[in-house]
């Protein structure tokens, strides 16, 4: 990563960003010597890009921050959210030098561990307007100076994208594996120094889970199993696991079709909780649809209204994909949760099965924590089952 006040450097704007629409965003490179193909998405946090850019979910997309200054928080092991960085690039403004005392590290030396290549000196505000009269863009950033402009134009249109492609299996982990067995992954950051005794066990498909994700279930007294992806449900049974939960992950939900079976054979005999791609399968699942958003939902501000309660939560959120209103059926479940912008399903739940799942994040990690009752919720409802 060029220095901040390396003038040089950043006057010659040798990296740029092409999108498939024949748009060139000239910057500086920030991150890894390398080049690579990604889905633009813009994200609206002002804080948390540590845990973005590992977030499994994020594999596919090149990540475009609208706020500004970038990097002086620095970096630590004890954020990362998964075992690696998985974005595919990271577009920024301006890449701050790092200034933390919990750092370990420095953005560019956690992008150039990951090979992650990074751009700056963009007016990602302007590209994340674009992105929103145009819809999500499928873009090439040059880094290297080795492919010209034309030629990264074209290879961002002749690239398949994310839609009809299956990235769970490529970022879940390969083995089964216990959770935080001593607790020391989940009493981090100083939030909780005891855990509670376990009581309940649960079995976690991993199409891309975030770590808080397992701290927040493991804080509540369940002892986590965590199986790759692909795990039928017979093995999953087979675990006896008190309940089943289905992660957040990246892509398109209709491409995941080996989850949806193992959600359908799963429903009605265990309980089960969704999250992001998880609350997606498990409306496949039901017989529901997806559908592809126009730019997305990426953030930490997203305001969501719990249709029971009338309250409204503010929300963290990443995905590219819905479910259809229209394809689900009524008589089996019931949508809990809308997102305030758009009106889009947030939160369902079956009326006859011990079965619930939200669209947004209630770990956070980044972004607010008014959802996390949403984990004891799924307690609730193994107890009930």
């Amino acid at each position: 990563m060029a220095s901040k006040w390396n003038w040089t450097e950043q006057r010659s704007r040798t990296a740029f960003l092409a999108l498939q629409d024949g748009t060139v965003l000239r910057g500086y490179s920030v991150g890894a010597p390398c080049d690579g193909l990604g889905e633009v998405v813009f994200n609206t946090g002002m804080s948390g890009y540590q845990e973005i850019l590992s977030d499994p979910s994020y594999s596919g997309q090149f990540v475009t921050l609208t706020y500004p200054e970038i990097g002086s928080t620095g970096m630590n092991l004890a954020d990362m959210e998964s075992r690696q960085l998985f974005a595919n690039g990271l577009i920024i403004h301006n890449a701050n030098t790092t200034s933390n005392w919990r750092a370990d590290g420095s953005l560019a030396d956690y992008l150039l561990r990951w090979n992650i290549p990074a751009i700056a000196g963009v007016d990602t505000r302007a590209l994340t307007t674009k992105l929103r009269t145009e819809g999500t863009l499928r873009g090439f950033l040059c880094v290297t100076g080795k492919v010209g402009e034309a030629d990264a134009i074209r290879q961002a249109k002749d690239w398949c994208g994310l839609d009809g492609q299956d990235y769970a299996s490529k970022v879940s982990c390969t083995e089964p594996y216990p959770w935080d067995r001593d607790g020391s992954l989940s009493t981090s950051w100083g939030i909780a120094d005891e855990l509670p005794p376990t009581d309940m066990k649960i079995v976690a498909y991993d199409f891309g889970i975030k770590w808080n994700i397992l701290r927040s279930m493991r804080r509540l007294g369940m002892e986590v199993t965590v199986v790759p992806a692909r795990t039928p449900a017979a093995k999953v049974l087979a675990m006896k696991p008190d309940g089943v939960f289905f992660s957040n992950g990246p892509a398109d939900p209709a491409a995941v079709t080996y989850a949806i079976d193992s959600a359908r054979d799963l429903l009605g005999k265990v309980p089960l909780m969704g999250i992001c791609l998880g609350h997606q399968l498990l409306g496949l699942a039901c017989g529901g649809k997806t559908y592809r958003l126009k730019f997305g939902h990426h953030g930490c501000n997203h305001p969501v209204k719990n249709l029971r309660t009338s309250k409204v939560e503010i929300t963290s959120q990443n995905h590219n994909f819905a479910l259809d209103p229209a394809t689900l059926d009524t008589s089996k479940v019931e949508v809990t949760h809308l997102n305030l912008n758009d009106q889009t399903i947030e939160g369902l739940e079956h009326k006859q099965e011990p079965m619930f799942c939200v669209q947004y994040h209630p770990e956070s990690s980044p972004g607010p924590h008014d959802p996390f009752y949403l984990f004891a919720r799924f307690r609730e409802l193994i107890r009930e089952a």
